[in-house]
């Protein structure tokens, strides 16, 4: 094995370099999924279903739509929010804008009903439902923004997935050719391995191992590259973005990603190359 590696020095650097690629950008697209994820859960958690009241609503009508949103399963707290309420909330939000509040009064803010889901990607249930009710004015849920903020990540992340699996598949290649050539390479040997009766899979091994071996260093660089995509690009530049406003991933998401970026490693390269080697061994 270590003399296989060494007659094709130049594939097996090629092999550990296209395996730590195609991993890194696979792992880099694992971390990007379970950062999403828990942007996601931070941000969703914190927002609320608001429904609005119109201006003439009565008591009964208030009555009759907090009733109907405690009876929805899907919801987890009601609060109910007066216009002198609403107006306290406002003078917090624009604090910074004297203008805006100069024009801002009690009576020109809507009564609203403010509503904890359990889980807020059920909102459309919870509109539907009360929408149409009388004394309902608006309904209002997650941030459009905000949607089409993690539809952007989503859309990022995928990319970065068929981008790894394009890089993949051009491994499997590399390291097909390369067994090939080292296969042929050595056919006197392998001929004599046969005549004094060695089995297939003594035969094969050598080739194998150094295909596992290759796979193995490459997922190794590629197991440092995703430290340094949480060091660099999740701990430094989402963090300078988003502040400490949103919950990250931690390193145990690292830790758990590696020995998968290892096994695939290992796997894609010794299972490449004993299918490369069936041909070769019917021969």
């Amino acid at each position: 094995m270590a003399i296989g590696l060494r007659r094709n020095l130049s594939m097996t650097i090629a092999v550990v370099l296209t395996v730590a690629i195609s991993l890194t950008g696979l792992g880099g697209a694992w971390l990007v999924h379970r950062q999403v994820n828990a942007m996601k859960d931070y941000w969703f958690d914190k927002i609320q279903v608001s429904v609005y009241l119109t201006k003439d609503v009565t008591q009964p009508e208030r009555d009759a739509i907090a009733n109907e949103l405690r009876t929805l399963p899907q919801v987890q707290h009601v609060y109910y929010e007066s216009k002198q309420q609403a107006f306290q909330r406002a003078k917090q939000l624009f604090a910074g804008q004297p203008a805006l509040l100069r024009i801002t009064t009690a009576q020109n803010l809507p009564e609203s009903y403010r509503v904890k889901l359990y889980d807020p990607q059920k909102y459309a249930v919870v509109a539907s439902a009360v929408q149409s009710l009388p004394g309902v004015d608006l309904v209002e849920g997650r941030s459009k923004q905000l949607e089409n903020f993690f539809r952007f990540l989503n859309g990022l992340q995928h990319l970065v997935v068929y981008g790894s699996l394009l890089a993949l598949l051009a491994t499997m290649l590399l390291i097909f050719n390369t067994v090939r050539l080292a296969a042929y390479s050595r056919r006197r040997e392998t001929g004599i391995m046969r005549l004094v009766g060695a089995s297939d899979l003594y035969i094969r091994a050598p080739f194998i191992l150094e295909g596992a071996v290759a796979g193995l260093i490459g997922a190794g660089v590629a197991a440092l590259g995703l430290v340094g995509f949480k060091a660099i690009l999740i701990d430094r530049g989402v963090k300078d973005v988003f502040g400490t406003v949103v919950r990250y991933i931690g390193w145990g998401v690292v830790a758990e990603t590696i020995p998968f970026i290892l096994l695939i490693g290992v796997l894609l390269s010794a299972l490449t190359s004993l299918v490369t080697l069936q041909r070769y061994l019917r021969v």
